[in-house]
């Protein structure tokens, strides 16, 4: 949960939490696939979003794919449905405080699974953006799925990234 503004940093750095927080787990990952919808703060142009993404994939040393959802399509991802479920656990609740909204957000189960839940104070500032001749120089080392270049990125570690 974010008390902030949900930015591309913002999304990048719960990225990397969740993966900082398993390390007995990350060697045996060679390619992470994160599934995405098509807002805003993660779109597969949006410059400061790949920026920290091909950071991110350097620094972990792993490939990334993203696979975006087509508009219109969120009853396909399975991260909109769990929100259905987290809906439906707390209705009628009263969420008149943090420690309430994150105690209904633990108690809920999905798929037979709660979730880890936490919340995330720093501030993020909308509207950061990296300078374009650095994001060509990154772009033109992501791998665009012909004919679906929109909604499949792959992203290798480079060292080249400036």
């Amino acid at each position: 949960m974010v008390k902030s503004k949900v930015t591309s940093d913002c999304c990048v750095d719960i990225l990397e939490k969740w993966w900082n927080a398993y390390p007995e787990d990350r060697e045996k990952i060679k390619k992470l696939v994160v599934n995405l919808d098509n807002g805003p703060q993660q779109n597969s142009h949006r410059s400061q979003f790949m920026k920290r993404m091909q950071d991110f994939s350097n620094q972990a040393g792993i490939e990334i794919e993203l696979a975006y959802y087509p508009p219109y399509h969120s009853k396909y991802n399975p991260v909109e449905r769990t929100f259905g479920g987290l809906e439906q656990h707390w209705s009628g609740e009263i969420l008149d405080s943090e420690k309430k909204v994150v105690g209904c957000a633990k108690s809920m189960s999905w798929a037979g699974k709660n979730p880890t839940v936490s919340v995330i104070k720093k501030t993020y500032e909308k509207g950061v953006k990296v300078a374009k001749k650095f994001m060509k120089k990154i772009h033109d080392g992501f791998q665009r799925t012909k004919n679906i270049e929109k909604y499949s990125v792959l992203i290798t570690p480079r060292l080249d990234t400036g």
